[in-house]
């Protein structure tokens, strides 16, 4: 497992597009297929659907980097964590498949949202984590994405477009993935979905204890530090 990285932002990230579809080299596609229909069947709201792959990035100066991305079916992606029988009996079988998501810190000037994330999801089940976050589809713009998510995950609107702030992979979890930060009013409510089973709105001093936050929460922390310290 590579180690996580973390790259700070002056202007969006540009998405540099592979034409093709991504395939692993090197990895049975029936071994895939069969732990993909046992991931459906332990988990119904699994779908493999077209998703981005990065193939790499590189900084472009002025606090700019790109993103080298291809597309790449889910399935490649899912199986990269061990199977329902855990890790003895399902190992996971590496894809070389690294996702991009997007991510935001999603304040009101003072405090965050976070989320407690529920059983059904594939990472981090039970971890409090920042709000929202998601994959970017194929053709889907990572600014407007991560506002869609927003209102998708919290039934909330931004005030205000979303601004990139960070590019950063988590190595747990896969994924290279876009922060941004966006500004919400801080008394709207919240509505609960499938994604997560509990809210809040909190100071970076009431954040949960570490030992209750996603790993990749910890590794936005810093990043929320600077978005609030610009008011």
């Amino acid at each position: 497992m590579t180690a996580p990285r973390l790259i700070q932002l002056r202007r969006p990230p540009v998405l540099v597009r592979v034409e093709g579809r991504f395939v692993p080299p090197g990895v049975s596609l029936a071994e895939v297929d069969a732990r993909w229909a046992a991931l459906c069947a332990g988990n119904p709201r699994y779908f493999d659907g077209a998703m981005l792959q990065v193939l790499g990035t590189s900084r472009n100066g002025h606090g700019g980097v790109q993103v080298h991305v291809q597309e790449c079916s889910y399935r490649f992606y899912a199986v990269q964590k061990p199977g329902p029988r855990g890790p003895e009996l399902d190992p996971p079988i590496d894809c070389g498949v690294r996702s991009l998501g997007v991510k935001a810190i999603a304040t009101d000037g003072t405090r965050v949202l976070i989320g407690r994330r529920s059983m059904q999801v594939a990472f981090y089940p039970g971890a409090w984590e920042f709000v929202p976050g998601g994959g970017v589809e194929p053709g889907a713009v990572p600014a407007e994405e991560i506002v869609r998510e927003l209102r998708e995950e919290a039934r909330i609107d931004a005030v205000g477009p979303a601004v990139a702030v960070a590019l950063l992979h988590d190595p747990v979890a896969f994924t290279w993935e876009i922060v941004h930060r966006i500004a919400i009013d801080g008394s709207a409510a919240p509505e609960i979905g499938w994604e997560y089973d509990e809210f809040r709105m909190v100071t970076l001093a009431e954040m949960p204890a570490p030992a209750l936050l996603a790993p990749v929460a910890l590794q936005m922390m810093p990043i929320a530090e600077r978005v609030l310290a610009r008011g």
